[in-house]
């Protein structure tokens, strides 16, 4: 293997091993406010404005899929619900509910400590490189040539 091989080997491993470690404390952190991580990474993405289905899983990096599948959950359960889309007739938009806004708000205390205690454990300058660093490392991933 040569070293760029290495150096992508080893951004991949990490990369993997860092999402494992997300998810992980994702379901710590949701758990108590009665919520999958799933869950609160579609609920996430539509705290701001309804989205369809597909710019979630676009925004999100998964499929859409498992997009329809988590909303669909969401929606039963009260946490979000389906609203027409003005700009396309058959892709309804997912909204969050006032039901799922407080159960994302009540994430907020544990994460709030957590990220305390990450920032205490890098320093706030160098955990602000890594995540510059690893959007510019998403940006680079997104650019490459995968028609091969």
């Amino acid at each position: 293997m040569n070293r760029d091989q290495e150096l992508l080997a080893g951004a991949a491993l990490t990369a993997f091993k860092l999402n494992g470690q997300f998810l992980e404390l994702a379901e710590h952190l949701a758990r108590p406010a009665g919520v999958t991580a799933a869950w609160w990474q579609v609920l996430g993405a539509v705290l701001r404005e309804p989205l369809s289905v597909s710019a979630i899983a676009r925004e999100m990096g998964i499929t859409r899929q498992a997009v329809q599948r988590t909303a669909d959950v969401l929606a039963e359960r009260g946490f979000a619900e389906y609203r027409d889309n003005p700009a396309h007739r058959r892709a309804k938009l997912v909204a969050i509910t006032p039901e799922g806004r407080a159960a994302i708000n009540g994430i907020s205390p544990h994460h709030a400590r957590h990220a305390a205690e990450l920032t205490a454990v890098m320093g706030p300058e160098q955990l602000a490189e890594a995540v510059e660093a690893l959007t510019k490392l998403s940006a680079a991933l997104d650019a490459l040539d995968l028609s091969d």
